[in-house]
């Protein structure tokens, strides 16, 4: 189903008053899993992917790719059960707690982020530790 980014919709307008969106009308919606509170992916929503997600109980997201609204699993199996919607305490970006089944990623991993880990330094924590100043 083809569309464009909307923000009128049948969702709550005391919602959609809290979401601060991007120039396209959208707002990043952060999935994680509810059990292993993994993060999975990443998505965008307008008004009315977030009233279908709200009220289908269905991750539904924007994709800006292919200009058209999809639900997680449609084709691939890999569904997506709501299982809560929260929304951060600026209103631009929403977290979606899930029931994943299968794999999230389209690649087939289990995240959207298992396969490409970046180098960081990586502090040590707990009494006693030092942060280095400066270098």
């Amino acid at each position: 189903m083809t569309s464009s980014p909307t923000t009128s919709s049948g969702l709550d307008p005391a919602i959609a008053a809290l979401l601060k969106r991007d120039a396209a009308g959208l707002v990043p919606a952060v999935v994680q899993d509810e059990t292993s509170r993994a993060v999975l992916m990443v998505g965008w929503m307008d008004d009315e992917a977030l009233h279908r997600t709200l009220t289908t109980g269905r991750s539904t997201f924007f994709s800006r790719s292919r200009n058209e609204y999809w639900v997680k699993g449609e084709t691939s199996g890999h569904r997506q059960w709501v299982r809560g919607v929260r929304l951060d305490c600026d209103g631009d970006t929403l977290l979606l707690t899930v029931r994943q089944e299968g794999a999230a990623c389209h690649t087939g991993d289990a995240t959207c982020f298992d396969a490409r880990p970046l180098p960081a330094v990586v502090l040590p924590l707990g009494p006693g530790a030092t942060v280095p100043t400066g270098s």
